[in-house]
């Protein structure tokens, strides 16, 4: 505890706090409450109840004779009361920590489920996909600003059923207020940075006098328009290539252990389906031609019904089309969407407005 204490203070966290949270009207001591609940989540993480029974248990300096569960669900209030003030307070203390030019920052969400039914006046608890579950789950979503050495800035807190891209330009925002930015580099993921919000967030970046550089890679929903692009690319003996694709310079990796990989999962997977199909196929033709089925008898709708699904579940529809206009259950294989999703098979499309980075 007393080498926490200690640490507390170097970093200029009582000072911050204090003059965040400074009010005349208080009667508690949220700074040491707040930091009560801190050293508590650093040595034994528990609820609020839970703290008051650790403070029993161990010796801490600065704080208040007496501590009720009242009092640290008043001090938690008070934070949010002033969270933006706070947050501010906090980055004056961290710049020293942190690199004038801040070359490098890392910014990513995660979803925190919620247990219990609920409901609260402008409740961020809502209904959005869960990335530990990959279901439907309610929750909210926590943003983390870290640097390269792994030292957290700040952190943003928004609904469950935030778009990631809405948050993006809230939280550059913020730090770049904050801290000290010199050049802003976005290096994101298809589901933080979209080619849409690209313009707000070069008009953000420029009222410093700075240019936002970005690598974004390509969103799925826009492969359909590099198809003419990869079937010109010529790949390096690294296995890279370059071309333009709306109006910034494109990035490409080839990986061809990864991509046979994936064209042999693909051919696999339109076998076993087509199987499957043949099957249902021999199933009708032996009906028709005076078989006695055993279990229910088989149809054409029937057919149409389980391979359509079948194809649905398995993400094939690009590639396996039932006729539904046939009289008879049968069904294609689209030999040009095989062709076009080879294309891209491994590899990974980057888009970039730097200059100055070389691929390699």
């Amino acid at each position: 505890m007393f080498a926490l204490h200690e640490i507390w203070k170097h970093l200029g966290f009582d000072r911050a706090l204090g003059r965040a949270l400074r009010s005349g009207k208080r009667q508690i001591d949220v700074e040491a409450l707040v930091r009560a609940m801190v050293f508590n989540r650093l040595c034994a993480p528990d609820s609020t109840l839970g703290v008051l029974r650790w403070l029993e248990t161990v010796a801490m300096p600065a704080m208040p004779e007496t501590v009720e569960h009242h009092h640290l669900l008043r001090a938690m209030d008070a934070l949010m009361d002033h969270v933006d003030r706070v947050g501010s307070e906090l980055a004056k203390q961290i710049r020293p920590l942190v690199d004038r030019n801040l070359t490098v920052a890392f910014y990513d969400l995660t979803t925190v489920r919620i247990h219990g039914e609920g409901a609260v006046d402008d409740d961020i608890r809502a209904y959005g996909m869960n990335k530990e579950t990959g279901g439907i789950a309610r929750q909210f979503v926590m943003g983390v600003v870290q640097t390269a050495e792994g030292l957290p800035l700040m952190h943003t807190v928004h609904p469950g059923n935030v778009a990631e891209t809405k948050t993006l330009q809230a939280m550059l925002a913020t730090v770049l207020q904050r801290f000290p930015i010199e050049r802003v580099i976005l290096v994101a993921d298809r589901g933080l940075l979209s080619l849409d919000n690209i313009d707000a967030l070069t008009a953000l970046a420029q009222e410093g006098g700075r240019t936002l550089e970005f690598i974004l890679a390509v969103p799925a929903r826009r492969y359909g328009e590099l198809v003419d692009t990869f079937r010109g690319l010529a790949f390096d003996a690294e296995g890279l290539a370059e071309a333009t694709f709306a109006g910034h310079r494109l990035i490409v990796a080839h990986d061809p252990l990864r991509a046979a990989e994936q064209g042999e999962a693909r051919r696999a997977r339109i076998a076993e389906l087509e199987a499957m199909a043949e099957k249902m196929v021999g199933r009708l033709d032996a009906q028709d031609a005076g078989a006695t089925p055993q279990g229910r008898r088989a149809s054409d709708r029937g057919a149409y019904s389980r391979f359509t699904r079948a194809v649905a579940e398995a993400e094939m529809t690009r590639f396996l089309k039932a006729d539904l206009t046939a009289d008879r259950f049968s069904w294609s294989v689209d030999e040009d969407a095989v062709s076009e999703a080879q294309l891209f098979d491994g590899t990974l499309a980057l888009i970039t407005n730097t200059t100055d980075i070389n691929p390699v």
